[in-house]
């Protein structure tokens, strides 16, 4: 079954679906009550319908260590139950896609943007090569979000005995897993399910409490904790350091800098160690009394100037309306901008710092006797 046909949630009474146009059509973006439902996403618990990513499993020996030989993480050593997000990179460092892997019982489960799958599974159904490892389609399963502290309320409804620590997965029974993600929020959790058990799972976890939350949800709690979705905050000419992707498991991050060669290595480390990003991922608050709102795409314009380009933008229940953006990092973060008909502000939380002192630029200096 194909990640783009329509959900059977939103044949729940009163699912919104997502704009025709937006790559969230299939699932339902809010119930009636958008606000209400991300304030039982933190406060409470809600159950979100991410049913339209795209599944993808690979089975065989040698799948954790060919699968660590064509990405950015090292998962080569991942244990049974263990987890991670990942990049595939193209030759010169920029992201073509970005996917969250577990390991459990034998099986590699890979979920990804439901648009950019096919590509991916493409990809590395070509890599195979000599290796033991058999990826295939696997959209007979699907992805529901769990988020909020009441989730630890649910282990019994869940079938499990305790709930994961996080980036680890425990089996559900009837097939699939829970797993513990570190965002949108610090109690968020993906269940991958077997599609056919997608509705009795909502239902169960609707009858024992959890609060319906539509994608805006999701959205709105994943731009504040500025976590980029591919295609929508990222570009073609986007590289890792650019969007918060650096670093391991242990540091919620989708790219290992201690790992043998993979396609686009050469970039991330002459990044790191030399230079600096040209952009990076900033939170903006948008002005709520424009006459009419920007769109993903539009320029943000400094002076008059283009300095960066909006990615997501979200109405969040506390916030107002925010919005992702890739600035040019040579931008302070008190210059007024503007973001297609609106004003906006940087919030100066999200602003990176770049000052930290570069192994490599070090070593140069030494050398150099500086």
């Amino acid at each position: 079954m194909s990640s783009s046909v329509a959900s059977p949630i939103l044949q729940v009474p009163g699912a919104v679906a997502g704009l025709p146009e937006s790559p969230d059509a299939a699932v339902a973006w809010h119930y009636g009550d958008p606000f209400g439902e991300q304030r039982a996403a933190i406060q409470g618990v809600a159950v979100v319908d991410r049913s339209h990513r795209f599944v993808l499993s690979i089975t065989g020996k040698e799948r954790l260590s060919w699968l660590n030989t064509i990405s950015s993480q090292a998962v080569a050593d991942l244990g049974d139950g263990e987890s991670a997000e990942d990049l595939d990179l193209d030759l010169n460092g920029r992201v073509l896609n970005h996917f969250v892997l577990t390991d459990l019982d034998g099986t590699v489960w890979i979920d990804t943007e439901g648009a950019r799958g096919p590509d991916l599974l493409n990809f590395l159904q070509k890599m195979v090569f000599w290796a033991d490892a058999k990826p295939v389609d696997a959209n007979d399963h699907a992805v529901l979000s769990l988020l909020g502290p009441g989730v630890a309320g649910l282990t019994e409804t869940l079938g499990v005995p305790a709930l994961p620590d996080t980036y680890r997965a425990v089996p559900l029974p009837g097939g699939g897993f829970l797993r513990r993600m570190p965002w949108p929020t610090a109690d968020s959790f993906d269940l991958l399910v077997p599609r056919d058990q997608l509705a009795a799972w909502w239902t169960k976890l609707r009858d024992a409490g959890a609060a319906a939350a539509g994608l805006w949800t999701f959205e709105a709690l994943r731009v504040a904790a500025l976590r980029p979705r591919l295609g929508l905050d990222t570009d073609d000419r986007t590289i890792p350091h650019e969007v918060n992707w650096i670093g391991g498991p242990a540091e919620h991050g989708a790219v290992h800098l201690n790992k043998g060669c993979y396609r686009g290595q050469e970039t991330v480390a002459r990044v790191h160690n030399l230079g600096k990003p040209p952009r990076h991922l900033v939170l903006l608050h948008l002005d709520g009394s424009a006459d009419s709102r920007p769109a993903t795409g539009d320029p943000v314009t400094a002076g008059g100037r283009a300095v960066g380009t909006l990615g997501t933008i979200v109405d969040h229940y506390e916030l107002g309306p925010i919005a992702l953006a890739l600035i040019k990092r040579t931008i302070p973060v008190d210059t007024e901008l503007v973001a297609g008909p609106c004003a906006a502000a940087i919030d100066a939380d999200s602003f990176p710092s770049h000052d930290e002192p570069q192994a490599g630029r070090l070593a140069v200096d030494k050398l150099r006797g500086r």
